[in-house]
């Protein structure tokens, strides 16, 4: 064997053992340890809501929707942070209601953790942190944190008719305009329903990709699967995409959801 047909096979050996690391699903997060409120207050479905979110709501909840103050978000997921190359992970999002978030990612390899992402928006202000990629902050990471934040809470939806900062104007029979606080201004999502099932199918805004964009990118969310999770039918499944890339950069699967638990520390905090 020459030295150039040792070199090319041992670089394809370790190609494959890296691909192979990626195909190992990692174990889930050990569980969030408050479990959910065990009363939940509801308030009637508001009247006056387009034809397509009037039966979207009828068909999860009926006449009266929950009243969710926090969320924590656990599952697994598909994530490309580096280079497209996709990589399996497991998430933690925590919310408090329509005010922020934290964020924890731990992308896997052979089932162990190698890149952990710590991301939050909180009190209006917003930074994020990834090895390699690098820390980034500031207006345009806000606006984006934002849009981010609600597009997140299609897993408790309820929270888009029981927020009364929160507008929606009719389009027509299958589309609607979601319309949510940012600040001093207001930022809008395209939301589509599929018109046998009356589930939201995709969302569609413009988001800045970081600091230093200097125009906004279209951004789609996609609800791949509904299912009952906590005896409610959910979004569980669902894939983000920037249309310049033309793929999906991460997919989620939710797993575990808690609601209306006491999250004033765990949302500042770091790692799980």
């Amino acid at each position: 064997m020459t030295v150039v047909a040792w070199v090319v096979g041992v670089l394809a050996a370790l190609l494959f053992v890296g691909w192979l690391g990626f195909q190992v699903q990692p174990a889930p997060f050990t569980a969030f340890p408050e479990a959910n409120a065990s009363v939940v207050a509801t308030m009637p479905l508001p009247a006056g809501l387009p034809a397509p979110v009037d039966r979207f709501y009828r068909r999860i909840y009926g006449d009266s929707v929950p009243l969710i103050t926090s969320a924590v978000l656990t599952g697994r997921a598909t994530i490309r942070p580096i280079a497209g190359i996709p990589m399996p992970a497991r998430y933690r999002f925590t919310h408090i209601a329509g005010q922020g978030y934290r964020h924890y990612i731990e992308a896997c390899w052979f089932g162990v953790p190698f890149l952990r992402v710590n991301e939050r928006y909180v009190d209006g202000e917003s930074l994020m942190e990834v090895p390699v990629i690098g820390n980034d902050s500031g207006p345009k990471v806000e606006w984006s944190a934002n849009q981010g934040m609600w597009a997140e809470s299609w897993q408790f939806p309820s929270l888009f008719v029981t927020d009364p900062r929160v507008k929606w104007l009719s389009v027509d029979e299958e589309t609607a305009i979601l319309v949510v606080p940012f600040k001093d201004t207001r930022q809008q999502f395209v939301v589509r329903f599929d018109p046998q099932t009356g589930l939201p199918t995709w969302t569609g805004t413009v988001r800045y990709k970081g600091s230093t964009s200097t125009q906004k990118t279209l951004w789609m969310t996609y609800a791949s699967k509904w299912e009952p999770l906590g005896g409610v039918l959910t979004n569980t499944v669902g894939s983000a995409t920037w249309m310049d890339d033309g793929r999906p950069w991460a997919t989620f699967t939710l797993e575990d959801a808690r609601f209306n638990v006491d999250v004033s520390a765990y949302v500042r905090a770091k790692g799980l």
